[in-house]
């Protein structure tokens, strides 16, 4: 009987610990179990009393080149001493490993592990932290591009609209919504000179979630998979607006937020016409994850994506635009 075809399949952790352990000349004490199923497929391993962190790339969700170009920029951020998990060669020297999967093709790469835990309440000295190492990615980064997305207005607004009118109604008021609010988005990032803002890599996706912190304070940040060319107020404005839902007492998230921008201008200064477009950065990229969401439906978001989430997930877009004094 012929195998039937899969869209996405889940690699065994055993043989990946075999595999593993062959590929990256790792003892025989090696051992590999699933982390996550998310948008990419997450293992650790353990060899030596060591820990790595295994990602598996979906299938035909990344190309060869643009992974490599995440390695290119994680290498470039390793040299420059700022705290990232970083990609680990194997033992012929290549970073990027091919399986062959039930599906076809998948990429595969080890990072080292990050140390510490997630601290989900940050204190305000930790959010300072957090500015000013994103002030250096961006300070590195900006004077290079990468082959992968550029972000504006079009890759942030318009094509996530066109990405979810496959799975709700125009006429539904949430749609409305988004359509509204990528039109806002052309007008102000027009307005601002988008041509002259501060751009370079960013990181896209920098939130407590994406980093692991140490009882003495050493951070380090991971999941560079959604990287790509745009202004760098998208991770200034990013950041702000998750800080903005974790922190419910908005008198301890304007006193963090100061002391994130406080970090942040401590390296690298932040033009007033940048600060102005935060609250416009966060809806932006709140807009493009909704878009990423329906383009990962079969593998991804089809356990919740229906319109009672879609109506909770713009709900919290319009708390974080009514804080601000913005209508849509």
């Amino acid at each position: 009987m012929t195998t039937f075809p899969v869209i996405d399949s889940t690699l065994s952790a055993m043989h990946l610990s075999l595999w593993v352990a062959e590929r990256y000349s790792l003892g025989a004490d090696t051992a590999c179990r699933l982390f996550r199923t998310n948008m990419n497929h997450t293992y650790l391993v353990t060899a030596a009393g060591k820990q790595f962190v295994l990602r598996v790339y979906s299938y035909n969700k990344r190309t060869a080149t643009e992974i490599a170009e995440e390695i290119r920029l994680l290498n470039m951020l390793k040299e420059s001493n700022i705290g990232v998990s970083y990609p680990l060669p194997a033992k012929d020297g290549t970073y990027v490993q091919h399986i062959n999967a039930p599906e076809g093709e998948r990429h595969a790469v080890l990072f080292s592990f990050g140390e510490g835990g997630k601290v989900r309440h940050l204190t305000a000295e930790l959010s300072h932290a957090i500015g000013a190492m994103m002030a250096k990615i961006h300070q590195r980064t900006a004077s290079e591009n990468i082959n992968r997305t550029t972000y504006n207005t079009h890759t942030l607004a318009e094509l996530p609209y066109q990405r979810i009118k496959a799975f709700f109604p125009e006429s539904l008021a949430e749609m409305e919504f988004v359509k509204a609010s990528g039109a806002l988005l052309n007008t102000v990032f027009d307005k601002a000179t988008a041509a002259s803002l501060r751009s370079g890599i960013v990181h896209l996706d920098i939130w407590y979630d994406n980093m692991t912190i140490t009882d003495d304070g050493k951070i380090t940040l991971f999941d560079f998979d959604n990287a790509g060319n745009g202004w760098f107020v998208l991770d200034i404005g990013y950041y702000c607006m998750q800080l903005f839902y974790v922190e419910q007492d908005k008198t301890a998230y304007e006193k963090k937020r100061r002391s994130f921008l406080e970090g942040y201008q401590s390296i690298a200064p932040v033009p007033d016409e940048e600060l102005k477009l935060i609250p416009y950065a966060g809806l932006a990229i709140w807009i493009y994850y909704l878009g990423i969401q329906a383009e990962r439906f079969d593998n991804f978001s089809n356990m919740f994506f229906t319109e009672n989430y879609l109506k909770m997930y713009l709900g919290k877009v319009k708390e974080w635009l009514k804080y601000h004094n913005i209508e849509v």
